[in-house]
């Protein structure tokens, strides 16, 4: 069976015994099996909420090392892009899971989708602005007369648009690519840390990172999602999915090549096996911050989620008191979570 460049679909078997990380790209783009086949209740679709890159590290490893398959799980992942229906396709249940970040889980829940996460695997955010060096732009307040790709809507806007500093900057649609900042030093683009600041030194320019992080916005990122449905009716599922792909994102820390491999044969926008390997490095720490085992991994608190939901309901007081922070999210299916 081979991979689809936009769609990883692995049909995969009951088995009692590990598989461990290892193999080759082949073999991970064919699996084959016997054996009988799996119940259609542990057939699983993972939406993703962008194309496939580091930050879906752990899910493709698990596709690739055989750590779905040795839980007895199908899984097709899906790439995403610039406007994917990430929480209409969990309302529909046209897939069980989802990638988004933390702020995405309150939006959706303000709009009266019951979205739940179930893992937050980057506990400090990628999110920053990414200028040239050569554009004499240090900090935030040196935006000023920039013009910024960015995707409307997104709520670190909102907090940097609180904070004055998108005043006096241009805002135009964000296309997915380093290649207007390449050519105009004029150009800031938003961007994750691990991700495009290789692909512009690829292409011969140096440039500075401001991390949105540094001015007090900091939500989980790379955080799986899926419906209070799926957890009320599928709980076993869904603890078999989020420890797998728990497992997975350790197994891609740890060694990333099977995953990555896996990532750029379904990145059809100009991802480089360089740029994924930076990444993964670089991702690193975002996911264990000094003082976090490997077995943390996905760990989330109420007290991260309050101080988001506040923020939020900080940024758009109309909407405020309509998300409890409590029910954003849930550690039960984690290991080492509250079960």
């Amino acid at each position: 069976m081979s991979v689809k460049p936009n769609v990883f679909c692995v049909a995969v078997f009951l088995i009692a015994t590990v598989v461990g990380c290892g193999g080759s790209r082949d073999s991970a783009k064919s699996p084959t099996s016997d054996s009988v086949p799996v119940p259609a209740s542990d057939k699983v679709a993972v939406q993703l909420n962008w194309y496939p890159e580091a930050e879906h590290g752990g899910v493709y490893q698990a596709w690739a090392d055989g750590t779905y398959k040795s839980a007895g799980l199908t899984v097709d992942v899906r790439p995403g892009g610039r406007a994917t229906p990430v929480a209409p396709e969990l309302q529909l249940g046209r897939v069980q899971f989802a990638m988004a970040n933390a702020d995405d889980v309150v939006l959706f829940r303000r709009e009266g989708m019951d979205i739940v996460a179930v893992l937050a695997v980057l506990q400090n955010s990628p999110r920053c602005i990414l200028v040239r060096e050569d554009s004499g732009v240090e900090d935030f307040k040196g935006l000023a007369g920039m013009t910024l790709q960015r995707q409307a809507g997104r709520m670190f806007l909102e907090f940097m648009r609180s904070k004055g500093f998108l005043d006096k900057v241009t805002e135009v649609p964000y296309h997915g690519s380093v290649s207007s900042m390449i050519a105009d030093p004029k150009i800031a683009i938003q961007a994750y840390s691990f991700a495009e600041p290789l692909l512009a030194r690829e292409q011969g320019v140096e440039v500075r990172t401001l991390m949105v992080s540094e001015l007090g916005w900091n939500p989980y990122s790379s955080v799986l999602i899926t419906s209070g449905k799926l957890i009320r009716e599928q709980p076993e599922l869904v603890r078999t999915f989020v420890k797998a792909t728990q497992q997975g994102w350790a197994n891609y820390l740890a060694d990333s090549k099977l995953g990555n491999e896996a990532i750029l044969s379904a990145n059809e926008h100009g991802m480089t096996q360089e740029a994924l390997d930076f990444g993964s490095k670089e991702l690193t720490p975002l996911a264990l911050p000094e003082g976090m085992a490997i077995d943390q991994i996905g760990a989330m608190s109420q007290a991260r989620w309050k101080t988001l939901v506040d923020q939020m309901d900080a940024l758009d007081p109309g909407a405020a008191g309509k998300v409890k922070a409590e029910d954003c999210f849930t550690d039960q299916f984690l290991m080492n979570g509250s079960d």
